[in-house]
């Protein structure tokens, strides 16, 4: 059932649209035939909900949009671009002018920075975490608790241009540090952490840490300690939980609970 009260005059909602309770859409937003917002979502200015997809374009009259589900307390701010044909995950939060191509599997409490573009066919699981500028090659299959920093490029050809894709895989806590290249079908170990402007050819085993041109491990992620206070800082699910479910009782306690 569609609830238009918080929707802007100026928005366009397509055909088959299921807004939640207390939804607002912001002005010169688009939502596509098909898509399913969560409740307690707010939309920004100019976003664009439901994109079509290619098929689209090649065969208009015939196309029927694919749906989109986006789970309920979402932000999605000025300029996003959500294609048609993906499920998100509760409390997805966007930067601005952000893209998220389809036939995406995704989790919950997603933050995708402002610039940043996640290509299809992707598999992204829980709280995971892009910063601006981030871009994230079709077939990435990314676990949980995972940070990627700004201007972060993970691709997906083996010897472009082709028709062959590999995507890269990150296991859950791990952390991509900025300016970082991953080359295609890489894999990223588990708590594992790749320092800034690495070239990532080859895997990167868990609790390790890679940094260079190419990256090579330099050391375990337990040699790594706070500048001020010599404290070891890894695993950073012990000493960091702002946003993460087990905030205010830490990570141990938390588990412990579930």
């Amino acid at each position: 059932m569609k609830n238009f009260s918080g929707v802007h005059p100026t928005a366009i909602i397509g055909d088959n649209v299921v807004f939640g309770r207390d939804v607002t859409i912001g002005a010169n937003t688009i939502v596509y035939d098909n898509v399913t917002l969560g409740d307690g979502s707010m939309v920004g200015a100019n976003v664009i909900l439901g994109e079509p997809v290619g098929e689209f374009y090649s065969d208009p009259g015939h196309y029927k949009n694919p749906p989109l589900t986006i789970g309920p307390k979402a932000i999605i701010r000025s300029g996003t671009v959500i294609y048609s044909g993906s499920t998100i995950g509760e409390r997805l939060e966007t930067g601005h002018r952000a893209t998220l191509r389809e036939k995406s599997s995704i989790g919950a409490n997603l933050r995708v920075g402002t610039l940043s573009d996640v290509q299809g066919h992707c598999s992204i699981g829980d709280y995971v975490r892009f910063h601006s500028n981030v871009h994230i090659g079709q077939r990435t299959v990314i676990g949980n608790y995972v940070w990627i920093f700004p201007f972060t490029v993970f691709t997906n050809d083996p010897h472009p241009p082709s028709y062959e894709q590999a995507g890269v895989a990150v296991d859950d806590f791990a952390v991509i540090a900025t300016m970082v290249v991953v080359l295609p079908g890489v894999r990223i170990g588990k708590d594992s952490l790749v320092g800034a402007s690495s070239l990532v050819k080859r895997e990167v085993l868990p609790e390790t840490v890679v940094a260079g041109n190419p990256a090579r491990q330099v050391a375990s992620i337990h040699d790594i300690r706070n500048r001020s206070t010599g404290e070891n800082v890894y695993p950073w699910r012990y000493h960091f939980d702002r946003g993460m479910p087990w905030e205010g009782m830490g990570y141990d306690r938390w588990v412990a609970s579930r």
